[in-house]
C-alpha cells in the first residue's frame, strides 16, 4: 500500500461542492474516476477541506491510498491529461502511510473577493456588491473574529459538528481597487462559515447591523441571529499548513 499527496486547483462554478454526490459532479469524484480508470482499483480521494458547491481553490489538498507501482511523475501526468481542464494537479508526491489530507492539517486559508464594479470575466469569482462598503469598519470587525471563538452562529443549520470552537490566527480586509478581499486562516472551519462571516460583516458595513450586535452574535449561538451568507462563487481555499 502507498499514500500520494496531492496539491489541486480548480474552478468550483459548475461543479456540487468536493464531495462526492449522486445529483452531480463533484470534485472528488472527477478525481477518483480517472484514478480508478489509471489504478484499475477503487479508491477513495480524501481532501483537506470540503468546499461547497461554487467554491473554488488554489491550494487543496488530497491524499488517495493504492496499492499501484506507476511513479509520481506518472500518475500526475495521467491525471492532468485526462481530467477535466477545471481541475489541475499542481503537485503529486509519495507520502508515509500515516499521512491524512484533513486529520494531519494544522491550519487552513481562505480567501474571499469581493468586487465593487460589474466584471463579466470575472463574475463567477467575486460577489458584486453595487453598495458602498467601509473597509475601516471591516477591518474592525476583522479583528473580532481572531483568536478562539465559538462560532455556531455563523455554521450552517443543521450541521453534524458537536464542536463550534476554531482558533482564527488571520482575519484581514485589503482593498485592492476595485476589489476587497478578505483573508482568513484558522486551524479548522465549520460549514459554511467563512460565507456567513463575509456576507454579516457586509450587511454591517451596510448599516443593517451595528458593530455592537455583531460582537454579541457570538454570544447567541444561533445562525438566525448572523446575516446571511454571502455568495460560494467568491469563496477560495488557499491553502493548507501540517
Amino acid at each position: 500500500m502507498r499514500n500520494f499527496k496531492m496539491l489541486i486547483e480548480y474552478d468550483g462554478t459548475r461543479y456540487s461542492g468536493w464531495q462526492r454526490q449522486e445529483n452531480g459532479p463533484s470534485i472528488q469524484g472527477e478525481i477518483e474516476k480517472v484514478l480508478e480508470k489509471i489504478f484499475q482499483e477503487n479508491v477513495n480521494v480524501v481532501g483537506a477541506g470540503r468546499t461547497d458547491a461554487g467554491v473554488h481553490a488554489r491550494g487543496q489538498v488530497a491524499h488517495v491510498l493504492t496499492y499501484t507501482d506507476m511513479s509520481p511523475y506518472e500518475i500526475k501526468g495521467g491525471l492532468n491529461g485526462l481530467l477535466p481542464e477545471d481541475i489541475v494537479i499542481l503537485e503529486l508526491e509519495e507520502v508515509d502511510l500515516n499521512f491524512h489530507a484533513r486529520y494531519s492539517a494544522k491550519e487552513r486559508q481562505y480567501s474571499y473577493l469581493i468586487t465593487q464594479k460589474p466584471t463579466a470575466i470575472l463574475r463567477n469569482f467575486c460577489w458584486y456588491v453595487k453598495y458602498d462598503l467601509d473597509l475601516n469598519i471591516l477591518t474592525k470587525l476583522a479583528e473580532v473574529i481572531k483568536g478562539k471563538n465559538n462560532f455556531q452562529s455563523f455554521c450552517k443549520t443543521g450541521s453534524a459538528t458537536e464542536n463550534y470552537h476554531c482558533t482564527v490566527t488571520e482575519s484581514e480586509w485589503f482593498y485592492e481597487f476595485p476589489f476587497l478581499r478578505y483573508k482568513i486562516s484558522a486551524d479548522r472551519f465549520l460549514y459554511g462559515m467563512v460565507r456567513a462571516l463575509v456576507g454579516t460583516m457586509v450587511d454591517v458595513s451596510r448599516g443593517y447591523l451595528s458593530y455592537e450586535e455583531f460582537i454579541d452574535i457570538f454570544e447567541k449561538n444561533n445562525r438566525c441571529e448572523a446575516g446571511r451568507s454571502a455568495p460560494a462563487r467568491g469563496l477560495v481555499l488557499e491553502s493548507v499548513k501540517y
